[in-house]
């Protein structure tokens, strides 16, 4: 009797310890299958709020961390803390490995936000007086871009090598006297009654409630530079690309309907390019 009580419990244990260990596989498996992406709150957050419908379809759960700047979301990608992240351009990745020693990559590009220039104290560009001031971001490939948005309004005129690595250094020619004052890109839009202009990046503007195709003065061109180098792409790990759970991700944001909500709801301020 002794020795079938024995038993019995001894199966008890060893079926619950394989439960145990069955339940640990499932919430393993569950894990798996969230990916933690940081953004900007708009219009990327936005934008990832549609794809997480999609990719709910292939069993994966987004979960959002919401960044105000351009630097805790590339750190935090580099420490573990996030799988991908969803705010940036290309050079101004590329830019940040280099200063950083990260190794972050792009697995996929996504859209582009036409920088435009806004109405500060002065409202109409034909107004623009000598000496005015205007505000550009103050980082090295988004100041590169204002400036080079500047330059096609014929304000003022670069060096020609001075290319996506232009700062207000590299201008030669300034007919108005134009005073360029390099701001943190977050903080431009509120900067704008302190100046005569500003030239704002996308999502900013968005934030701020200010509709590129209806409140800027000058946007970028389709064709521009700004357009064709500064998509903003979903940035991961070296060798994280290749992860079916980032190919689930980019396949969701890439989807039609992302590219739909994009149209119909950001007015002219986001760009997809899929």
């Amino acid at each position: 009797m002794k020795k079938v009580l024995a038993i019995v419990l001894s199966a008890v244990v060893c079926l619950g310890a394989f439960t145990g260990c069955g339940g640990g596989k499932d919430e393993s498996k569950e894990e798996s299958k969230k990916i933690v992406i940081g953004a900007s709150p708009s219009p990327h957050a936005d934008i990832l709020k549609v794809a997480a419908k999609e990719l709910k379809k292939d069993g994966y759960k987004l979960e959002i961390k919401e960044y105000s700047d351009y630097v805790q979301p590339n750190t935090a990608l580099d420490s573990g803390d996030l799988d991908a992240n969803y705010f940036q351009h290309k050079p101004y990745m590329d830019n940040f490995n280099e200063e950083k020693g990260t190794q972050l990559v792009a697995a996929a590009m996504i859209h582009y936000e036409p920088f435009g220039i806004f109405p500060g104290k002065t409202k109409k560009l034909k107004d623009l007086k000598d000496g005015a001031s205007v505000a550009v971001p103050n980082d090295t490939t988004n100041e590169a871009r204002a400036l080079l948005l500047l330059e096609s309004e014929g304000y003022i005129t670069l060096k020609k090598d001075a290319g996506l690595t232009a700062t207000k250094k590299d201008i030669v020619k300034n007919p108005k006297n134009l005073d360029i004052k390099e701001i943190e890109a977050a903080q431009i839009p509120r900067s704008l009654k302190d100046v005569d202009l500003a030239v704002v990046n996308g999502n900013y503007a968005i934030e701020a409630g200010l509709k590129v195709n209806k409140d800027a003065l000058a946007v970028e061109d389709a064709d521009s530079i700004g357009a064709k180098t500064y998509g903003n792409v979903v940035a991961v790990h070296k060798g994280d690309e290749k992860k079916d759970s980032i190919k689930a991700l980019i396949k969701a944001m890439k989807s039609d309907a992302v590219k739909d909500y994009i149209n119909k709801n950001l007015e002219g301020a986001v760009v997809p390019l899929f």
